[in-house]
């Protein structure tokens, strides 16, 4: 019905969503018939110059020219190359159609927010996990890139990163079932600050990438009394977990990543705590933003929790 009628204009908000130009909605959405074309979006690129291409073949259809002849043109040179002339030419060309405001631009209200790097240190059986498991995956990726190079080892490589930063969080994220118990000094420490920060009547949103291992806050947070709300990409009712926390019926807010990314307004929070972190720092900050945004009137405290000497360490260095 709507690809049946001529708009005089057509907004995406979220424009993020047609990162993908072979997503369905992406392929509906530039059969819309308009002839004024916005986008709004606060993560235009996130992973790899495609996206832009993609929001851009919304906006201006065909200026970027196809997609196979913009990898070629622009994402090759740029991306594999680190051709600085063609990204510089390709800045220069979308700058036109550009419009960017940041926060300190628009929200000049916003109270001041502060970041702290709590750093955990991991000892015993732990520590003696994190080491292992690193020389183990570090073995299995030079033998992956020795036999088959190293285009063809992603997913090992991938692998490796994921069981060093789930030792970091927690061991029994690994699953090991050997018998051998191995606290987490982060879920420990975890457990200290929320005590200490509701004390002090702290609201506070904690962020993991891992459902699993909110999943393990959620049994501490159980035994200790701890009033909580939970939102996960698995939970039903969204709005009821967000009125718990705004209204206060719950101190803190377990969020999951892809849940919790964008859509929310969280400004009852105070305190965000980044349980582990993200390979992206925009999503990173993204997540912050549920509590520091329009409407926020208190000062913002965030915790980065990072496990000392681990990938953790040289992730956010």
């Amino acid at each position: 019905m709507l690809l049946t009628r001529e708009w005089h204009v057509a907004v995406l908000d979220k424009a993020q969503t047609v990162k993908n130009p072979d997503a369905a909605t992406t392929r509906w959405l530039r059969e819309v018939k308009a002839a004024h074309r916005f986008c709004l979006t606060g993560t235009p690129m996130e992973n790899h110059l495609g996206e832009l291409w993609s929001i851009m073949s919304f906006v201006m259809p065909g200026y970027l020219g196809d997609k196979a002849a913009f990898s070629r043109q622009w994402r090759t040179p740029i991306e594999k190359r680190g051709d600085k002339m063609r990204a510089a030419a390709l800045a220069q060309r979308a700058k036109p159609f550009l419009l960017r405001r940041t926060k300190a631009e628009v929200a000049t209200e916003l109270p001041p927010k502060s970041e702290i790097l709590e750093t955990i240190v991991l000892e015993g059986p732990q520590r003696d996990l994190y080491d292992s498991t690193r020389l183990s995956m570090s073995r299995k990726v030079r033998e992956a890139i020795a036999e088959r190079g190293l285009a063809k080892s992603h997913i090992v490589v991938l692998e490796a990163l994921l069981r060093m930063r789930q030792a970091c969080c927690d061991p029994a994220l690994l699953k090991l079932r050997d018998g051998v118990e191995r606290p987490s000094a982060k879920l420990e420490r975890l457990i200290e600050m929320v005590s200490e920060l509701s004390s002090e009547e702290r609201k506070i949103i904690v962020f993991s990438q891992f459902t699993s291992m909110l999943d393990l806050i959620r049994r501490r947070f159980d035994a200790d009394g701890v009033r909580y709300s939970l939102l996960t990409g698995d939970t039903k009712d969204r709005k009821t977990a967000i009125e718990a926390f705004q209204n206060g019926a719950a101190e803190v807010f377990l969020v999951s990543l892809k849940a919790g990314g964008v859509g929310l307004n969280l400004t009852a929070a105070d305190t965000v705590i980044i349980f582990d972190p993200w390979w992206n720092p925009a999503v990173e900050e993204q997540a912050i933003d549920r509590a520091y945004r329009i409407g926020q009137d208190k000062a913002v405290f965030v915790y980065r929790l990072v496990a000392a000497g681990t990938i953790e360490r040289r992730w956010t260095s």
